[in-house]
Protein backbone atom coordinates (compact mmCIF):
# COMPACT_ATOMS: atom_id res chain seq x y z
CA UNK A 1 0.00 0.00 0.00
CA UNK A 2 2.06 2.73 -1.05
CA UNK A 3 0.22 5.52 -0.24
CA UNK A 4 0.23 3.97 3.64
CA UNK A 5 3.98 4.07 3.25
CA UNK A 6 4.31 7.23 2.18
CA UNK A 7 2.19 8.95 4.92
CA UNK A 8 3.86 6.60 7.38
CA UNK A 9 7.51 8.15 6.46
CA UNK A 10 6.20 11.32 5.85
CA UNK A 11 5.52 11.18 9.73
CA UNK A 12 8.94 9.42 10.12
CA UNK A 13 7.26 6.63 12.24
CA UNK A 14 9.28 3.28 11.54
CA UNK A 15 7.16 -0.33 11.51
CA UNK A 16 6.97 -0.49 14.92
CA UNK A 17 6.42 3.13 15.77
CA UNK A 18 2.75 2.13 14.13
CA UNK A 19 2.32 -1.47 15.62
CA UNK A 20 2.35 0.35 19.00
CA UNK A 21 0.21 2.85 18.10
CA UNK A 22 -2.23 0.30 16.67
CA UNK A 23 -1.77 -2.33 19.37
CA UNK A 24 -0.59 -5.26 16.87
CA UNK A 25 2.72 -6.60 16.41
CA UNK A 26 5.68 -5.42 13.90
CA UNK A 27 4.56 -8.27 11.84
CA UNK A 28 1.52 -8.05 11.31
CA UNK A 29 1.52 -4.04 10.62
CA UNK A 30 4.37 -5.13 8.28
CA UNK A 31 1.94 -7.48 6.64
CA UNK A 32 -0.62 -4.62 5.88
CA UNK A 33 1.59 -2.29 4.48
CA UNK A 34 2.75 -4.58 2.28
CA UNK A 35 -0.36 -6.28 0.85
CA UNK A 36 0.24 -9.45 2.76
CA UNK A 37 -2.56 -9.59 5.00
CA UNK A 38 -6.01 -8.37 4.37
CA UNK A 39 -7.59 -4.83 6.50
CA UNK A 40 -10.02 -5.48 8.01
CA UNK A 41 -12.28 -1.93 8.12
CA UNK A 42 -11.67 -1.24 11.78
CA UNK A 43 -7.86 -1.48 11.28
CA UNK A 44 -8.55 1.19 8.16
CA UNK A 45 -10.68 3.15 10.21
CA UNK A 46 -7.78 2.65 13.28
CA UNK A 47 -4.61 3.50 10.83
CA UNK A 48 -6.39 6.75 9.09
CA UNK A 49 -7.12 8.18 13.18
CA UNK A 50 -3.56 8.12 13.30
CA UNK A 51 -3.16 10.17 10.15
CA UNK A 52 -6.43 12.60 10.63
CA UNK A 53 -7.72 11.90 7.24
CA UNK A 54 -10.53 9.45 6.39
CA UNK A 55 -10.55 5.62 5.52
CA UNK A 56 -10.86 6.56 1.60
CA UNK A 57 -8.47 8.95 1.50
CA UNK A 58 -5.73 6.30 2.61
CA UNK A 59 -6.91 3.00 1.10
CA UNK A 60 -9.89 3.63 -1.84
CA UNK A 61 -7.22 4.58 -4.99
CA UNK A 62 -5.60 1.40 -3.99
CA UNK A 63 -8.84 -0.59 -3.89
CA UNK A 64 -10.05 0.75 -7.04
CA UNK A 65 -6.70 0.37 -8.71
CA UNK A 66 -6.35 -3.44 -7.20
CA UNK A 67 -9.89 -4.04 -8.26
CA UNK A 68 -9.76 -2.68 -12.04
CA UNK A 69 -6.59 -4.79 -12.63
CA UNK A 70 -8.26 -8.07 -11.92
CA UNK A 71 -11.01 -7.01 -14.77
Amino acid sequence: MEKLKKLREQKKYTYNDMAKLLKISKPYYWQIENNKRGLSYQMAVNISHIFNLKPDEIFLDEVLTNNKNKE
